[in-house]
């Protein structure tokens, strides 16, 4: 068996390599010709699955290592009986450090504390869920807005978005890209949604770059508060009048734990087992089971933000975007991939032991650090 996988998924040639002959190829790079003797596809956010790629191969299973599938065309997958598989809720947790650490890093601005603040939550799934969590974790009140698990009857408070954005100090987007439909979120975020958000409000999406209209977000720059984006319209090609006026700006990482690759690594291997029929017998999540950092804090002033930074420093991550705007125009496509590619080895808060006098013992340990 045959088997081409992007080289961007980390592990997953020591999970599936036993199980047939398997092909690294970069997420663009995967072709229909390079998928001519193939059997199975894994692939990333970056590959489009179609008619147009598989069309006339022999492939049989599809499997994406993200949450996301608005790059799959499951439709036609299913039309030509081509097995599906991807990997929901592997990098949530990922997602909502990242939130909590973009929040700590910009709440400053508001010259209140964190417990005072009301955080939106646009989108209430398995990556809302954590950010709701980790926003509770933090002290702050929580308004959440999800129209689809609002009529299905699902349990949650939730609110319409126009109440969310008049009453939220914190606005931040989780939902799945949908280009059409009763729940559209294609240009979500337009000039309506700014105009209806509290003066001030800090702006964060880490869900989808089109859900954002950015002529829309430069227009109303001078009434939002801080602006958090880490994903882009148009990736890898953005906008470098949008980066200027970002206040943290990261090229598509907010899931990119080192865990969550993991999960993702894992959960497609499991469904590749279950679709030839055999039993999962690897877990490359153990890799980095028993690994722990410590962070030893002495220091009374802004303790919450610099145990946060520590453990997952987005200064580093923003400062790499930037660079962007010193590349020639017809390379900066390359170098945004490139930084997702070549990304560095981040671990999540639960490897990280936390030493010192503690006055934010307990929301630490909500955030999922040793104590």
């Amino acid at each position: 068996m045959k088997i081409v996988a992007d080289a961007n998924i980390p592990l997953i040639r020591e999970a599936i390599g036993t199980l047939g002959d398997v092909a690294l190829i970069p997420g663009r790079e995967i072709t229909r010709q390079a998928l001519q003797n193939a059997d199975a596809l894994f692939v990333r956010s970056i590959t489009k699955v179609d008619e147009n790629l598989l069309e006339g191969t022999h492939v049989r299973l599809v499997a994406t290592a993200t949450i996301g599938v608005d790059h799959v065309d499951t439709a036609w997958l299913q039309k030509k009986g081509i097995g599906f598989a991807s990997a929901p809720g592997s990098n949530a947790r990922s997602v909502a450090e990242y939130i909590a650490t973009a929040i700590v890093k910009n709440s400053a601005r508001f010259d209140r504390p964190l417990e005072s603040l009301t955080i939106g939550i646009v989108g209430v799934g398995n990556v809302g869920i954590r950010v709701h969590s980790a926003a509770q974790a933090l002290g702050m009140r929580c308004m959440l807005n999800d129209p689809p698990r609002q009529r299905a009857g699902d349990p949650g408070d939730f609110c319409n978005l126009g109440d969310l954005l008049k009453n939220s100090d914190i606005v931040t987007l989780h939902v799945p890209l949908a280009l059409d439909g009763p729940d559209m979120t294609a240009h979500l975020a337009d000039a309506k949604f700014f105009e209806r958000m509290k003066s001030g409000a800090m702006f964060i999406n880490a869900s989808r770059g089109a859900v954002v209209d950015e002529s829309a977000l430069r227009t109303f720059r001078a009434k939002i508060g801080p602006v958090v984006l880490d994903v882009w319209d148009n990736e890898p090609t953005i906008d470098l009048e949008t980066l200027a006026i970002v206040d943290s700006a990261t090229p598509h990482i907010a899931g990119y734990s080192f865990d969550g690759k993991l999960n993702g690594t894992q959960m497609v291997y499991t469904s590749f087992c279950e679709f030839v029929g055999i039993k999962p017998e690897n877990d490359v999540r153990k890799s980095i089971d028993n690994e722990i950092r410590h962070l030893e804090i002495d220091d009374a002033g802004d303790e919450l933000g610099k145990i946060i930074t520590q453990a997952y420093a987005i200064d580093e991550d923003d400062r790499a975007l930037r660079r962007l705007s010193e590349i020639d125009p017809g390379g900066r496509g390359n170098y945004f991939d490139a930084l997702r590619k070549n990304y560095p080895r981040r671990l999540e808060f639960k490897h990280f032991k936390v030493t010192g006098s503690l006055r934010n013992h307990d929301r630490l340990q909500r955030l999922g650090f040793h104590m």
